[in-house]
């Protein structure tokens, strides 16, 4: 897959990254290991990634931009909607703290496919172990959320700092195992992904400042386009998908998908990237 066009890789990893931005299978983990597949692993890539994930940010303003222009007009003055907004800054100072204090370390230790496969393995077993626990949903909306609450789902995103465990995915978890029903703690998570993706998209632009182009435009405008209609797509699906399921389905992709990436890499098969 390594002679393919950059044209073409970058519509395949936009839609990679749409389409696992906001599912509980780990978006970066995905890139990771889609990416070194197609040798798409140079200095361009990073800048790539960064604008691709902010077309995944964008889609789900764009999804939910009613409720957000609601509480960006009211968070101003007591009610629900300042509640709201508050519980959203108290759920993503973890993960803003944290990442500020760890994004470097993380970067460059932890982000290689092996990595990301164990990841994935431990997490689809946690999703498997909290699906069977039955928790009673005790919240039902996410304008019913306590700071309290809001603090808990916070400190479990911040585990998927480390690539491979889906910020999606621990914040949905997370959110179940502290009372959140799962239609509301993938709502939640949807919310929440707005500013700790785009503190991180900020720090990596900045960070990458000195390797923009113009020259990459057509490549980052492929990716750009294809990753926002597919977070729209995926978003869409994972709400219809969870008013009738469990997410057993993820836990069993995450799991497969790491044994595969595993045992390729322990048989020789494909020669992923330290």
């Amino acid at each position: 897959m390594t002679d393919l066009p950059l044209l073409v890789k970058a519509l395949i990893l936009g839609i990679v990254e749409g389409l696992t931005e906001f599912l509980p299978i780990s978006s970066t983990g995905h890139m990771i290991i889609v990416g070194d597949l197609l040798d798409y692993t140079n200095e361009q890539s990073k800048v790539f990634e960064i604008v691709i994930q902010f077309a995944a940010i964008l889609a789900v303003c764009w999804l939910y931009r009613e409720r957000i222009l609601q509480v960006a007009a009211g968070m101003w003055r007591p009610g629900p909607q300042q509640r709201f907004a508050l519980n959203i800054l108290v759920a993503f100072m973890p993960a803003a703290v944290l990442g500020f204090l760890l994004h470097g370390v993380i970067k460059e230790y932890l982000f290689n496919p092996l990595s990301v496969a164990a990841a994935l393995i431990v997490g689809g077993l946690v999703i498997l172990w909290v699906e069977r626990r039955n928790l009673p949903e005790g919240c039902a909306s996410v304008d019913d959320i306590t700071w309290q609450t809001a603090l808990k789902v916070g400190f479990a995103q911040a585990v998927a700092m480390f690539p491979g465990v889906s910020r999606a995915g621990a914040t949905i978890i997370g959110g179940m195992l502290f009372g959140l029903s799962r239609k509301t703690a993938t709502e939640l998570s949807f919310f929440l992904a707005i500013p700790t993706m785009t503190a991180a998209t900020v720090l990596d632009i900045y960070k990458a400042r000195d390797i923009l182009s113009f020259d990459d435009a057509p490549v980052f405008a492929v990716g750009f386009v294809s990753s926002f209609i597919f977070a729209m797509l995926a978003i869409k699906g994972l709400l219809r998908y969870i008013s009738h399921h469990n997410f057993n389905a993820f836990a069993w992709y995450r799991i497969v998908f790491g044994l595969i990436v595993l045992g390729t890499a322990y048989t020789g098969l494909v020669d992923w990237h330290a």
